[in-house]
C-alpha cells in the first residue's frame, strides 16, 4: 500500500485510522501506538505512515478525542538480514557481498525488550505517559559494516558490504527477482540511515530493563543466534 509515494490515507496508515476510529467510537479513550525509531521529517518510505498516522492521533488529542502515547520501537534486532540486502537464506547464504544502499549508525533493539518496555508503559497509570512521544531503544549502534563482521565470523566466510547509489541498489535487487516497487520504496530507508536518523539517544528502555535486573540483547547475539554461531561482541 505504501508503494509508489501513496498519497495520504492511501498507504499503510488507510488501516491505522481505520483502527483508531473504531477504537474511539467504541468508547477507548487513551490509544498506544507502536511506531517506528526513524526522525521526523525521516527519508525513509517506511516510516511515512508512521508519522501520518502519529499526526493523526495528535489531532484528535487537539480535539478532545482521545488520549495518546506513541512509542516509537527501535529497529528490531530480528530485521538485521532485510537491511543487510534481503540476507534472508541465513545460514544458507553463499554471497561474499552484501550491496546496500547507504549505512549508518543502528540502535538494534530485540523484540523481547521492547515487548518488556512496551508493556511496562501500557500497565502505568495512563497519566504517566499521556500526550508523550518515546523512543524504546538501546543507545549502543551497530553499522551494517560492522555487521558484516559479525556474519563473516559465524559463516567462516568473508562477507563485505557494498555501497552503491540507490539506482545501483534498485537495478541489482529488481534483476534478482525482487519486485521493483518494494525495492524502491526499502531503498529510501538508506538515506534514513546515512542521515544517523537511527543513532537513537533515549534512556527509557535501557532505564526500564536495568530496573527490572536486566540488559539490554546485544545484535550480535541476535545474528549469532540466527546463524548458529557463538555470540559476544566484535573487537577492533
Amino acid at each position: 500500500m505504501d508503494y509508489n509515494d501513496a498519497p495520504l490515507w492511501q498507504g499503510r496508515e488507510a488501516h491505522h485510522r481505520a483502527a483508531i476510529d473504531a477504537a474511539i467510537k467504541a468508547g477507548v479513550k487513551h490509544i498506544y501506538y507502536t511506531s517506528l525509531a526513524f526522525a521526523t521529517p525521516s527519508k525513509a518510505g517506511v516510516m511515512r505512515a508512521h508519522i501520518r498516522t502519529e499526526q493523526y492521533l495528535s489531532e484528535l488529542a487537539d480535539q478532545g478525542k482521545v488520549d495518546y502515547t506513541i512509542i516509537r520501537e527501535g529497529l528490531y534486532n530480528e530485521s538485521w538480514p532485510l537491511y543487510f540486502g534481503y540476507y534472508f537464506r541465513l545460514r544458507d547464504e553463499k554471497r561474499h557481498q552484501v550491496v546496500v544502499a547507504g549505512d549508518g549508525p543502528i540502535s538494534w533493539t530485540s523484540i523481547a525488550d521492547m515487548a518488556f518496555g512496551t508493556a511496562k508503559i501500557i500497565s502505568a497509570p495512563s497519566d504517566a505517559w499521556k500526550g508523550k512521544t518515546l523512543y524504546l531503544s538501546q543507545n549502543k549502534t551497530c553499522s551494517l559494516h560492522e555487521i558484516a563482521r559479525k556474519v563473516s565470523s559465524s559463516q567462516g566466510h568473508d562477507v563485505h558490504v557494498k555501497v552503491v547509489s540507490r539506482k545501483e541498489y534498485e537495478d541489482h535487487y529488481a534483476a534478482n527477482g525482487t519486485d521493483r516497487a518494494s525495492v524502491e520504496w526499502w531503498s529510501t530507508t538508506y538515506d534514513a540511515l546515512k542521515d544517523g536518523e537511527c543513532d537513537i539517544k533515549d534512556s527509557t528502555l535501557e532505564t526500564m530493563l536495568r530496573e527490572a535486573g536486566r540488559e539490554p540483547t546485544s545484535i550480535y547475539d541476535t545474528i549469532a543466534e540466527m546463524l548458529g554461531g557463538e555470540g559476544g561482541q566484535i573487537a577492533g
